[in-house]
């Protein structure tokens, strides 16, 4: 029976990913030092035999070593996360993002070596593209930062190493890794403490208070529900031509943030109105945003058997009773 790793498994995604991986029969181990991962999210796993929860940092190179030993594949979610902390935490951004995915990296080589197969996901992100200017990316086009200037950018140019350290490990080792860059991942658990825009337009909502949307609400985002990705995911670490891949993974059904506030209002409390702020009100005056952010997802359509569950109404309305229940 296999030992699944997840880092990061105490936070949002990583915990809807530790019950997929326990309702497939492993036994899974998380690694999270609670940074902006929360125990709570894990609570009704802790009583499951098959689980275990160590409260640590990725960071750690011992106790790295010591779960990749156990381990006989590694989901590598543990990541600074949100567009408010990377704003307000950039050398935090940078150092969480590079340094324990180069540790994870060398250790699961190690193993290989050694002569026990294991591979490595790795979470990246959409925010790798930066502001290609086209109007859905693919796994192969350019990644186009904006000035070092601008502290937004360390956050993708960060995964970006990540991926490019990643595929290196694959062409130069035979490293089995796959990458998965995620498109605005939402669901139940989530919060909107570090800038997620559904639950906290949701919160808002459900306080009676106005939604309040960045800008002009132009900006284009695709929503793809939690457990739509964590499935895509457990699919591509099970399926040998994912290796050395990167996939896109996420919902291609573009809507701007403007009508999703205003879908979040018409089912969670009719009657309120959007309110607008300025970028350099919600962060800083040298904040810069990405107008257009939809994935082409045919190489993953073509990998595997992805076609998401849930449309983006029944994702608000989940978000929404799951807001009400907690």
């Amino acid at each position: 029976m296999a030992t699944s790793l997840i880092t990061g498994g105490a936070g949002f995604i990583g915990s809807h990913l530790a019950e997929a991986l326990l309702q497939a029969g492993n036994h899974v181990v998380v690694v999270d030092d609670e940074s902006t991962g929360s125990k709570q999210n894990i609570e009704p796993l802790l009583a499951n035999e098959k689980f275990r929860f160590v409260h640590g940092s990725v960071s750690d190179k011992d106790l790295v070593r010591d779960l990749v030993n156990q381990a006989d594949e590694v989901y590598h979610l543990a990541a600074a996360v949100g567009v408010a902390l990377i704003n307000q935490e950039p050398i935090q951004t940078i150092e969480r993002n590079i340094y324990p995915t180069e540790l994870l990296l060398a250790e699961v080589q190690r193993r290989n070596a050694e002569g026990t197969p294991v591979r490595l996901f790795l979470a990246s992100t959409s925010e790798v593209y930066g502001k290609n200017p086209k109007d859905k990316w693919t796994e192969e086009d350019d990644l186009v930062f904006g000035s070092t200037t601008r502290p937004r950018w360390a956050y993708g140019a960060s995964k970006a190493i990540d991926e490019f350290l990643a595929l290196a490990y694959w062409h130069q080792k035979r490293t089995p890794i796959v990458i998965g860059r995620f498109f605005n991942v939402v669901g139940p658990r989530q919060t909107g403490t570090y800038g997620m825009v559904l639950p906290r337009f949701v919160d808002a909502a459900l306080a009676g208070k106005s939604p309040t949307v960045h800008h002009d609400g132009s900006q284009i985002r695709c929503f793809a529900h939690v457990a739509d990705v964590v499935g895509a995911v457990v699919q591509l670490m099970r399926t040998d031509a994912a290796l050395g891949q990167v996939f896109n993974i996420g919902s291609d059904r573009p809507i701007t943030i403007l009508e999703l506030a205003q879908m979040v209002i018409s089912q969670a409390n009719p009657g309120l109105e959007v309110e607008f702020q300025s970028y350099e009100e919600a962060y800083s005056a040298n904040f810069e945003d990405i107008l257009r952010r939809v994935p082409d997802l045919t190489k993953l359509s073509k990998c595997i058997d992805y076609a998401p569950q849930f449309t983006l109404e029944d994702i608000v309305r989940d978000v929404i009773e799951d807001k009400k229940s907690s």
